[in-house]
């Protein structure tokens, strides 16, 4: 194929250029793990904000960056001789032909939620992950995308933060709640449980919370810098 052939040949020069970096630049091979794992962070913000944004330039730019990070962080699991970038990519071929059941096995779904669910399952089956419901959820993520996260295993194993239906009557009683709330504390707690409401009431909504409220923040920056 010649994409296939032109991918493979980008990213050989790529590779080529990272070692060379490790090799050379001063910078780069003072790196390690944990020094360089914040800007990968930072570049994977960007990408967001990138696709975000609906400039595919900017978003080739920003995938390239992501690109180079998991290159370099790839080379330095080599250099400790715990894998390479093949074994990436082999690994990473492997985890989706093993939760994909449903195109390269002969389980049927019936809706993206069946996708889900399995995928949460056959995760929690596999050798090597960490015990209990949220064992796998990591707890330095962004609050909301946390809730999210926190829900929807809850809800894959049977044990739903929230009934059918519930979330969004809870909305209206965590919202008096807050009003009535009379400390601080009190009040930091009945905010934060009518934003976790909030989160399950998108979801039961099939709205994704993250994006919903980045699109309500970004019309309130738009309408407050048109009448600036």
């Amino acid at each position: 194929m010649e994409g296939a052939g032109t991918a493979a040949g980008a990213l050989l020069r790529l590779d080529e250029i990272t070692r060379r970096l490790r090799r050379e630049c001063p910078w780069d091979r003072q790196q390690d793990e944990r020094s360089i794992v914040p800007h990968t962070v930072e570049e994977a913000y960007e990408l967001a904000d990138a696709a975000h944004s609906g400039d595919d330039r900017r978003l080739l730019d920003e995938l390239g960056d992501v690109l180079f990070q998991v290159h370099f962080l790839s080379l330095l699991l080599e250099e400790r001789g715990g894998g390479d970038l093949a074994a990436v990519a082999e690994h990473c071929r492997q985890k989706l032909i093993r939760r994909h059941p449903h195109v390269f096995a002969e389980v049927e779904v019936s809706d993206a939620a069946d996708v889900l669910r399995n995928w949460d399952e056959i995760k929690r089956g596999e050798e090597g992950r960490a015990e209990g419901i949220f064992g796998e959820v990591p707890e330095n993520l962004p609050a909301l995308l946390y809730a999210r996260k926190v829900q929807r295993r809850a809800s894959s194993a049977g044990a739903a933060a929230f009934s059918a239906g519930e979330p969004l009557k809870r909305l209206a009683g965590e919202r008096d709640r807050l009003a009535a709330a009379s400390g601080r504390e009190q009040r930091f707690e009945a905010a934060g449980d009518l934003l976790f409401a909030a989160v399950a009431a998108a979801r039961e909504l099939g709205v994704d919370p993250e994006l919903a409220l980045r699109a309500a923040a970004d019309r309130f920056r738009r309408r407050t810098e048109a009448d600036a």
